[in-house]
């Protein structure tokens, strides 16, 4: 007899979002995760009175109304609105590229004479873009690519602009009003409480273990589940057998600081070169603390290889083709199914990782 209905590897939000619908249909799940914690990189960790984003700045945004209503029901969200800022050298800029941005930058004031330099800049670059450098101008012109892409995006990806594919940019969001809202979406917010409150409800009702590799017990916990479900790096699940999907991965330095308000917004980036990390976080900005301490982030870009976190796919043509290899082994599985960021092999937002777990809760217990 089998102890479970589905195994579910990986305690991320993919596996959480499955793992409420199977136990709300009576189905008994199995959550065996690898680091010492479920949530994923969704994770927050107390300090000061401050949750920290432990992986990074996570900030919920959609403008898809049952996604948005699926979470509501589960926990009240406040009303954060992301509006990093950009530091070149000192420069302040706003985000995402704006009349502020504009002003700044040129002394302007009017819609109509930022467009005007943009367009005489972008028309540096003469037929189809060839890389990212080319792509990003064509997009914004020179100056804003000097200043806010180009070293950001070098320090990101560990290569130069120039020898990165155009693809990775297919557009940069361009607004000719002074408006600092970084998203477009209808809905914006943090769990108030951070986002363990969201996960824990999720999986409510789970037997949990921890600090479990499933690649190294795979047998064992195969046996005990009528399904599995699999959110891990999918070529690891095959062992390799093919050779390795790229990652980007990252360092955080974290401190805690004896003021009660280090840069004033909750997300810096830094864009010149010379700055080792891409940008500081400072969370008590994401859920309006008031505390006399703040904890701050700096998030360095390293190149991922094994036993690290993998955060960001290399989707470059070779990485492309070898992840079909792996997926069509994947395809042919009989009671073991796949999704999630890592399986499939693909950034996803957070509201896009839920859309995606309830595609496959409509396929498989619908």
């Amino acid at each position: 007899m089998k102890s479970y209905d589905y195994v579910i590897v990986g305690a991320g939000l993919f596996s959480a979002v499955f793992a409420y619908h199977a136990t709300k249909m009576g189905k008994k799940c199995l959550v065996i995760e690898r680091r010492n914690h479920v949530g994923g990189n969704i994770y927050c960790e107390k300090k000061e009175n401050i949750n920290v984003h432990k992986y990074g700045a996570h900030i919920f945004h959609t403008s898809n109304k049952k996604v948005w209503n699926f979470v509501n029901e589960l926990v009240e969200f406040n009303r954060y609105t992301n509006s990093p800022i950009a530091n070149y050298k000192g420069e302040i800029y706003n985000m995402p590229f704006n009349m502020n941005t504009f002003s700044k930058m040129w002394g302007i004031r009017t819609p109509k004479e930022a467009k005007d330099i943009i367009d005489a800049q972008k028309a540096e670059i003469k037929g189809e873009p060839t890389n990212l450098e080319e792509q990003a101008i064509s997009l914004v012109g020179r100056d804003i690519y000097e200043k806010l892409i180009k070293g950001y995006t070098e320090k990101q990806w560990g290569r130069d602009c120039k020898d990165l594919p155009s693809f990775i940019i297919k557009r940069l969001p361009v607004r000719y009003t002074y408006d600092n809202n970084y998203f477009n979406d209808s809905y914006q917010g943090i769990p108030i409480g951070g986002y363990n409150v969201l996960i824990d409800k999720l999986f409510e009702g789970c037997d949990i273990e921890l600090n479990v590799d499933f690649n190294k017990n795979r047998k064992k916990y195969m046996e005990l589940g009528d399904k599995l479900l699999y959110t891990g790096t999918l070529d690891e699940f095959y062992d390799y057998k093919y050779g390795k999907l790229e990652y980007r991965s990252l360092r955080f330095e974290t401190e805690t600081l004896n003021e009660a308000n280090y840069q004033g917004v909750a997300v810096v980036n830094y864009t010149d070169r010379e700055t080792p990390f891409t940008r500081i976080i400072e969370h008590k900005h994401f859920e309006y603390g008031t505390g006399e301490k703040t904890v701050i982030t700096r998030e360095y870009p390293v190149t991922w290889q094994e036993g690290m976190e993998p955060y960001y796919p290399v989707n470059n043509e070779a990485n492309q083709e070898l992840f079909a290899k792996y997926k069509e082994l994947a395809d042919k599985e009989e009671n073991v199914l796949f999704g999630g960021r890592l399986a499939e092999y693909k950034y996803y937002d957070m509201d896009k990782v839920i859309e995606s777990a309830f595609m496959l809760v409509e396929e498989e217990l619908q």
